[in-house]
Order: C-alpha cells, then sequence, then structure tokens
C-alpha cells in the first residue's frame, strides 16, 4: 500500500503517534510518504521529555519513508529546511494526494 500522511501540526503527542503509524506501515512493507504543511514543517523543532518525536522521525528515515515540507509555509518561517524538512512544492503535495492508495490527515 502507499501511504499519504499530511501533517500540518506540531503538538508533540499527536506528531509522535503519526510518526509511530509511519513507521508501523513501514514495517508492513508499506510505502511512506509525510507532506508537511503549515506548522507540521516546524516537525525539526519539536522537543518534548515525553515524546521522542526526532527518534520516531529518524526512524521512519531509516526505513525507508519519506519526508516532504511545503516550500511556501518554510520560507514564511525563513526557514530553508532540513533533512526532516526538505523543501517541497505544491506539484509533490498533488502526487502524494493523487498516487496514494490511503491518505490521512492530522
Amino acid at each position: 500500500m502507499k501511504l499519504g500522511i499530511i501533517l500540518s501540526q506540531t503538538e508533540p503527542e499527536t506528531v509522535f503517534n503519526v510518526l509511530r503509524l509511519a513507521n508501523y506501515s513501514l514495517k508492513q512493507g508499506d510505502e511512506v510518504k509525510i507532506f508537511l504543511v503549515g506548522k507540521g514543517v516546524e516537525l525539526d523543532q519539536i522537543h518534548d521529555a515525553k515524546f521522542n518525536v526526532r527518534e520516531q522521525a529518524q526512524a521512519v528515515l531509516a526505513a525507508g519513508g519519506r519526508f516532504l515540507a511545503c516550500g511556501t509555509c518554510l520560507k514564511l518561517r525563513e526557514s530553508a529546511g532540513s533533512e526532516l524538512c526538505p523543501l517541497s512544492t505544491l506539484k509533490d503535495l498533488y502526487e502524494i494526494v493523487r498516487d496514494s492508495d490511503r491518505l490521512v490527515t492530522f
């Protein structure tokens, strides 16, 4: 299955659970792409003692998952992006929506 996830928030518990879902899906052999939009492009800045978002995000990358981040949203935050939030475009979001067997948003 091709799973597309659109993440637009930074609440640590929610993001942690989204990434847990992504990791579980990857372990099932699924393809996972996560598009970060709005506040979601701040993923790499989430620090929380209870919810280790960075560890889960690194596990997604290590398992072959992909992160893409809205370029406009990054620019509004004066960010060039990062490994977890690579600069992407509206075309990338469109392709995730078009090509995913399942699409979930958070």
